[in-house]
């Protein structure tokens, strides 16, 4: 059994730390968006970044810093023995908690472009997405959105 728990661990944090990753993507509407009238400008791509999304954990990052700490705590345990046994535990558990909350961070991030488009009216605006499509510079698009939300689609 003792074995078998830092596989539990691993897998809970595994599972239980992916964020939901749809919304950053242009293809991806909203329960709110859909059905609602959306405002369509044209424009011409003037620069492309690729950059990464910070997505935000569903349990708020407990999950990676619980399994973490959880994962370090036994692995702790089981160096040693006595007052030094218990050292290892606990600085197994705090840096067991670290490490998991730093790889749920990383797992939560989506490589996304940077699109600046020139609109027609001479307007530059910049829309951060999912980079689930290529684009490239020079390149005719769509800016279909309304207020905060906003996707630049292929013309």
């Amino acid at each position: 059994m003792k074995r078998l728990i830092p596989i539990i661990a691993a897998s809970a944090l595994t599972l239980g730390g992916c964020a939901n990753t749809a919304p950053f993507s242009g293809n991806v509407y909203s329960a709110d968006q859909a059905g609602t009238a959306q405002n369509v400008t044209i424009g011409t791509i003037t620069a492309l970044r690729q950059v990464q999304i910070q997505a935000d954990s569903r349990a708020g990052g407990l999950v990676g810093t619980v399994g973490g700490g959880a994962i370090g705590g036994i692995l702790g345990s089981s160096i040693g023995g006595g007052s030094g046994r218990r050292i290892a535990t606990v600085a197994g558990a705090v840096g067991g908690a670290a490490a998991g909350s730093a790889a749920e961070e990383r797992l939560n991030r989506v490589t996304a472009w940077e699109i600046e488009v020139r609109k027609e009216d001479g307007q530059n605006v910049v829309i951060v997405q999912k980079a689930d499509q290529p684009f490239q510079v020079g390149q005719r698009v769509r800016i279909v959105g309304n207020g905060r939300n906003a996707s630049v689609v292929p013309y």
